[in-house]
């Protein structure tokens, strides 16, 4: 074999560096150069207050909530749904002399693998679940608009709840034998027979003639809570209503040609898939929640009860994050509006916001939220992005991630990569009309007030000797 002067030193260079490689597979793994931070360490002070959360808006939910519960530190919270029932198809034929067997409201329980299908306690507490006629068709959507009812009950869901569990139920098939079919996790409601017969089935193809005609007529249906009747601690459910699993289902018997007797079965669905306003997705509509939350008695009630906006001069050892619409903290950096004529004119390498939990151990059943959600007001307070969730989220499919607000459940804290925004907020390129702590959906960043998680956080404040939220700053002073 030949070996030219450059082959040879390419093959010398090539075993020198095998020698020293003790193992090949970390070669360009000891430094992680995203990891890596230069510079000067300033750990910057942030004063927080409480503030309650505006309305949200219900419309087109992935997922709607329904439950009561008491919380020691938060107080108490419920929820109930508006559902808007459609006819199967127009002018539906409920044949001759139908004759109502049963009617049950099945809703079926959200199953996104990332989501909490349940907050609160399964184990423990019993519900009860009425279900009310509407008295207007669903026309208002936020969480703080009471939908009127009538005050006849319909029905009741009495039991534990189990959002885990599929349901095993008799499919009914005309001119056959019934079938045992598995179903989705869900609750099914029983219905006032006499009701629905004449609510529905006495109407004839005339009731179902179109959407709009059987709606003015029927309303829909309203489910909450009985909080006489319930046991425990409580929760909150989620259930989806964006296919075709939860419904009103409707069991009757009618005179076939031969003047025998079949028993037919059909579910009317519950709510509608439209296209949202922008014309751009697909969006559940005629589905409604109703939140309400009573702080009374709390130290939730003594922070809120300062007037905001105002100077957060009362500072505390903790402050509160509620979803459901619940409560929301904003964030002041007082250190950065003369952080220049500190420290110099700096360059930020890295600017993270660490938010620490500030109780012992959260845990069931109010376990902290999976998740936060950190923006701003624009000059019309108006909810806008952080430049780096702007920045990261534009980046590469996940890169969102990056930007941060997701529980550690080891260290028991949330960080936020917020350099861009630190920077501009020294630069003055952006001005800080309000910067907000909130929980939001685990898959779903929301920078508006959120009805799809009902998680809540209890966090360190600016008073705490431990667990304190700050914002560590690594930064390069330059001429």
């Amino acid at each position: 074999m030949k070996f030219t002067k450059q082959d040879l030193l390419t093959l010398l260079i090539g075993l020198f560096l095998f020698a020293s490689c003790k193992n090949p597979d970390g070669v360009g793994l000891d430094v992680d150069p995203n990891a890596a931070i230069t510079g000067t360490l300033v750990v910057s002070p942030v004063t927080t207050q409480l503030v309650e959360e505006t309305a949200a808006n219900t419309l087109g939910l992935n997922r709607y909530p329904l439950g009561y519960m008491t919380d020691p530190v938060f107080g108490k919270t419920e929820a109930g749904i508006a559902m808007t029932v459609y006819p199967v198809s127009a002018s539906y034929d409920f044949g001759t002399a139908p004759q109502l067997d049963s009617a049950v409201l099945v809703l079926k329980f959200d199953e996104s693998s990332t989501l909490t299908k349940f907050y609160g306690d399964t184990t423990n507490s019993k519900y009860s679940i009425d279900v009310f006629q509407l008295a207007n068709k669903v026309t208002n959507y936020k969480s703080s608009d009471v939908q009127a009812i009538n005050s006849t009950l319909l029905g009741n869901f009495t039991g534990k709840l189990a959002p885990n569990t599929k349901a095993k139920v008799y499919d009914i098939v005309t001119g056959k034998a019934d079938t045992l079919k598995t179903l989705p996790a869900q609750i099914r409601i029983p219905l006032n027979k006499a009701f629905i017969q004449n609510a529905i089935l006495n109407l004839g193809t005339a009731g179902t003639a179109t959407e709009t005609k059987f709606i003015e007529s029927f309303k829909g249906l309203y489910a909450q809570v009985n909080k006489t009747s319930s046991t425990g601690v409580g929760g909150i459910a989620f259930f989806n209503f964006s296919g075709t699993d939860s419904y009103l289902q409707l069991v009757w018997k009618k005179t076939n040609s031969s003047n025998g007797v079949d028993t037919t079965s059909v579910n009317f669905p519950v709510g509608k898939m439209v296209l949202n306003a922008a014309q751009t997705a697909n969006i559940i509509s005629g589905v409604a929640a109703n939140i309400k939350h009573d702080y009374t008695g709390t130290e939730i009630q003594k922070q809120i009860d300062i007037p905001f906006p105002a100077d957060p001069t009362q500072q505390y050892n903790v402050t509160y994050l509620q979803g459901l619409a619940g409560v929301k903290t904003k964030l002041t950096f007082p250190q950065l509006t003369n952080f220049t004529s500190t420290y110099g004119k700096a360059i930020i390498n890295k600017a993270e916001l660490v938010v620490e939990i500030g109780e012992s151990a959260p845990a069931y059943p109010f376990n902290a939220a999976q998740r936060l959600s950190l923006y701003r007001w624009d000059i019309a307070h108006q909810p806008a992005d952080i430049p780096d969730f702007t920045t990261f989220s534009g980046s590469a499919s996940g890169g969102a991630a990056l930007f941060g607000g997701y529980f550690d459940s080891l260290k028991k804290r949330y960080i936020f990569i917020v350099t861009s925004y630190v920077q501009s907020l020294i630069d003055k390129n952006i001005e800080d009309y309000g910067t907000f702590l909130a929980p939001t959906s685990y898959t779903d960043f929301q920078i508006s007030s959120t009805a799809t998680s009902a998680e809540r956080s209890i966090i360190g404040a600016s008073n705490a000797t431990a667990n304190k939220i700050k914002l560590n700053i690594y930064y390069t002073k330059i001429n």
